[in-house]
């Protein structure tokens, strides 16, 4: 694994992307930045973070996917990553609120973008940025935000949990290549609120119910709805109220 150090750049993943787009780069190729100045989130989100107290990473991963319809267990397979290290680090409450937002117990600790690009052979190349709260202690009109540290009163070390998170990944990609239904299985049962009736709000400002079902293999939540019957939704169509 080869790490990148920067002190600050306005995007990981804008700059792991420059960099592929030039060189033949390692298989997970890693770049972690002290300060993000135009971190990115979902849906042209962003993602802000107090200089020096996260793990702001991306990293370069190629070879893993057979194809555009697979592109979803990438999410699946990151998502869990980040789960399984921080449990080793007895954080509480984990859970995974679809499609990647990392949450311990109602608040959000961690959020993931992945950027592909599909090469005219067919492969895909991968750019998995990660923004997790470590030792940040602040969250400024942000109530649904927080950290590991002021979720468990205790600095942490941002190395250690990156090592960890990176071990994880590489074993899930490679289990996505052998046993992909286990890694969906248990991404289905991490699912945030899942099984729980809750409110949501679709994307002409509809509020109405539902119960998280699953998720589709090309990464639509399922939701069953008051009629009783189960409706797939993609990341621009619904949100959760909670």
């Amino acid at each position: 694994m080869k790490l990148i150090k920067l002190d600050a750049i306005d995007s990981t993943n804008e700059f792991l992307k420059g960099l592929s787009n030039t060189q033949e780069l390692e298989n997970f190729t890693v770049v972690i930045a002290e300060n993000q100045t135009k971190g990115k989130g979902q849906m042209g989100a962003v993602w802000t973070s107090e200089t020096g107290k996260n793990l702001i990473m991306s990293v370069f991963v190629k070879d893993s996917l057979i194809g555009i319809n697979q592109i979803y267990n990438l999410n699946i397979a990151m998502a869990l990553a980040v789960v399984q290290a921080l449990e080793t680090f007895k954080i509480p409450g984990l859970s995974i609120k679809w499609p990647n937002d990392i949450m311990s117990y109602n608040f959000k600790i961690a959020g993931i973008l992945i950027e592909n690009s599909i090469k005219s052979d067919g492969t895909v190349c991968s750019i998995l940025g990660l923004g997790l709260n470590v030792n940040q202690m602040s969250f400024d009109n942000l109530p649904k935000a927080s950290s590991l540290a002021v979720i468990c009163n205790a600095e942490f070390n941002k190395e250690e949990i990156l090592f960890e998170i990176i071990d994880r990944m590489k074993h899930n990609i490679k289990i996505l290549q052998e046993q992909p239904d286990s890694l969906w299985a248990d991404y289905i049962d991490r699912l945030f609120k899942k099984g729980v009736p809750m409110p949501f709000k679709d994307n002409k400002d509809q509020n109405f119910m539902g119960i998280i079902k699953g998720v589709s293999p090309f990464g639509k939540i399922q939701i069953l709805l008051e009629d009783d019957t189960v409706s797939e939704f993609n990341i621009k169509e619904v949100q959760m109220l909670y």
